[in-house]
């Protein structure tokens, strides 16, 4: 299985945490087929907004999600 990774972004409550303020205005950048290429888009879109404390991007291990029992084994 390819190692998935989902990369979005949107405005949060608080820029320590994850909790967004409306989920129908999430900016969905993309699904990744490695590690290296979501980090760069989240890279891009994080700079882009650097100057907004209150938006922020993540990655997600779409991987680990799917097949929560091998990690990062496969």
């Amino acid at each position: 299985m390819s190692k998935l990774h989902l990369v979005f972004g949107g405005r949060v409550r608080d820029p320590q945490g994850l909790d967004f303020v409306d989920l129908n205005q999430i900016h969905l950048v993309g699904v990744y087929p490695n590690y290296a290429e979501a980090v760069d888009a989240w890279r891009a879109n994080a700079q882009r907004t650097v100057d907004d404390a209150e938006m922020k991007y993540v990655v997600v291990h779409l991987h680990r999600l799917l097949e929560p029992g091998l990690g990062d084994k496969a």
